[in-house]
């Protein structure tokens, strides 16, 4: 059994041994610098973070997560926490490679397919530099849950970002129960072999050290399954079992959020610039990341415009498209590149009084909510997505009711297909066919398919998202 330690000045709010602990790469907090040297704490959003906050209705829990700035190290070294997390000050250098160097710029590209496998990806000594970082991160996270956990507990490991952790914490404790939730989709066999041999095996056992292996759809846990019977035998699964937990929304958050005087106030400030009190409005909203597919959808929408002259001055497309990952260049590149985009339509096709896109780079939760309640139409076409919140919080929030089209290769496809307008996510022309047959959708056909979108939607809240987790775990 792995010795006590003595609690540090950082989480001294922890228990000394829990009995249900989480750990991510982001916590539920994080600390910025004032000027005046002190420190501001922010809790953290998304549903996610809504989920795994469930833990928090426990005394014997325990979060643990990674420092990610200046702020969060200096709460670290002053011994500044939030009762029940426990923030580990890892070095900046090892976090930066293991985090954007093999987590985001390796791992991310692989599940969501979107090397330009002519050029990339080429694994060399500079890759395997950072892949040693990653292994130190994951180790770090392993021996603070081997030190912290109660005799028995269950350990909940989330993401890409700690795959290796279910692996080596089952080495250091094999009394505890150890579940893994993945985030993204996983890549099929023939995809994930054009990782290194080694790496990939590295990855299947570390996530096959775990009790539990989960997933957001079915599809991707079969993807998992696959991957493992290939790469390290029919046996591979045989303490491991996976299992699916499709994340749903709040609705009853969003709802009462929707509706307070901030949002009222985006809401008459996007409506001032929609212009016309008729026009229709098609919405999207996601991070610039790189399988959002935000220029393809851009596209469909010129493409709209330009077979369907009656939409002129008739529609306008709200997308709010917030800067990700802008430490890395191609997501520099590509946050440009919609900017162009959105710029180049309106300036062919935009007339006064009529702006064809409005576009807000600047996240604004309050603002997103208030484009949630106005949409007509939700776009969501990912190239591919582990699940996609958006198109289930559309259709909860939405004031009259609103179509969704939808890629089918987004997880949340599997749970809302039948009432979503379905798209290939790369058919830029059937997506604005999809997008003109949203717009005419007869009210009552709209109405009836966003209440049948929402109740889907709300099939499995947060908080009961992350229980069923932990009862399945440790019943």
């Amino acid at each position: 059994m792995v010795p006590q330690p003595p609690a540090g000045p950082a989480d001294a709010h922890a228990p000394a041994r829990a009995r249900v602990l989480v750990a991510s790469n982001r916590g539920p907090v994080s600390y910025t610098l004032r000027d005046d040297g002190g420190l501001d704490a922010r809790r953290g959003g998304g549903g996610v973070v809504s989920g795994l906050s469930a833990i928090g209705a426990r005394d014997d829990s325990l979060w643990v997560c990674s420092a990610l700035g200046d702020g969060d190290r200096e709460a670290v070294r002053r011994g500044t926490a939030e009762p029940g997390v426990l923030m580990l000050d890892i070095d900046p250098d090892i976090h930066a490679d293991a985090y954007n160097g093999i987590a985001n710029s390796v791992l991310w590209f692989v599940h969501h397919m979107l090397y330009q496998t002519p050029l990339e990806p080429v694994f060399d000594d500079e890759f395997r530099r950072r892949w040693r970082a990653y292994e130190t991160y994951n180790r770090a996270f392993a021996e603070a849950l081997a030190e912290r956990a109660a005799d028995g507990a269950a350990v909940l490991v989330q993401d890409y970002h700690l795959a290796l952790v279910p692996g080596l914490l089952r080495e250091l404790r094999p009394d505890l129960r150890i579940g893994h939730f993945t985030h993204t989709p996983w890549a099929p066999p023939d995809y994930f072999r054009l990782l290194p041999d080694d790496i990939a095996e590295q990855l299947l056992r570390g996530l096959t050290g775990a009790d539990r292996t989960c997933f957001l759809t079915r599809r991707w846990a079969d993807a998992f399954t696959a991957c493992c019977t290939e790469i390290l035998g029919p046996d591979a699964l045989k303490g491991t079992r996976t299992g699916v937990h499709g994340l749903g929304a709040d609705a009853g958050f969003l709802r009462e959020r929707a509706h307070r005087p901030d949002v009222d106030e985006r809401l008459a400030a996007l409506r001032e610039q929609i212009g016309g009190a008729d026009r229709k409005t098609i919405v999207r909203v996601d991070r610039t990341e790189l399988s959002k597919n935000i220029v393809r959808g851009l596209l469909a929408y010129r493409h709209l415009l330009a077979t369907r002259p009656e939409w002129h001055e008739r529609v306008v497309h709200i997308a709010f498209a917030y800067p990700s990952r802008q430490d890395l260049a191609v997501y520099r590149d590509y946050t440009a590149e919609v900017q162009r985009l959105a710029d180049a339509i309106n300036e062919e096709y935009g007339v006064p009084g009529w702006t064809p896109v409005v576009l807000h780079v600047k996240d604004d939760f309050a603002r997103s909510l208030a484009a949630y309640r106005l949409a007509d139409v939700a776009l969501v076409n990912p190239i591919r997505d582990g699940m996609n919140l958006v198109a289930k919080e559309i259709p909860v929030v939405s004031d009259a009711g609103c179509a969704l089209v939808l890629s089918r290769e987004a997880g949340a496809y599997e749970e809302l297909g039948a009432d979503a307008l379905v798209v290939n996510p790369y058919d830029v022309i059937a997506t604005a066919g999809a997008l003109h047959e949203a717009l005419t959708l007869p009210a009552e056909v709209r109405a009836d398919r966003t209440a049948r979108l929402a109740s889907a939607a709300t099939a499995l809240p947060p908080s009961r998202w992350f229980l069923d987790q932990l009862e399945a775990l440790t019943g």
